[in-house]
């Protein structure tokens, strides 16, 4: 991959963990199990393994559900702000490594 490439996937799999923390995740679980992402000997190889794909896909399909309970909290308080900004992060930089 070029250099604009990920910085545009990068930019694209922040947008997704904007939106819900735990699909983005899943989707670069997916896209590594596939190997549509190269994270051979990188710190994030674990998110191609067939164990980070079933998780986090039950994690997302979960908030899924869950986002829809009137009892959820608003996602722009500290709950809901701080795993999209740290997960979004795990996720933009094994896109980034994925480039390398």
């Amino acid at each position: 991959m070029n250099p604009s490439q990920v910085l545009l996937l990068a930019f694209l799999i922040g947008v997704i963990a904007g939106l819900r923390s735990l699909t983005a995740p899943a989707v670069v679980a997916w896209a590594a199990h596939r190997n549509w992402l190269d994270l051979h000997n990188t710190p994030f190889s674990f998110m191609g393994s067939t164990a980070a794909v079933v998780i986090f896909t039950l994690l997302a399909v979960l908030e899924l559900i869950a986002d829809q309970l009137p009892s959820t909290p608003n996602r722009t308080k500290p709950m809901g702000l701080i795993p999209r900004i740290i997960l979004g992060g795990l996720c933009g930089a094994a896109v980034a490594a994925s480039g390398v």
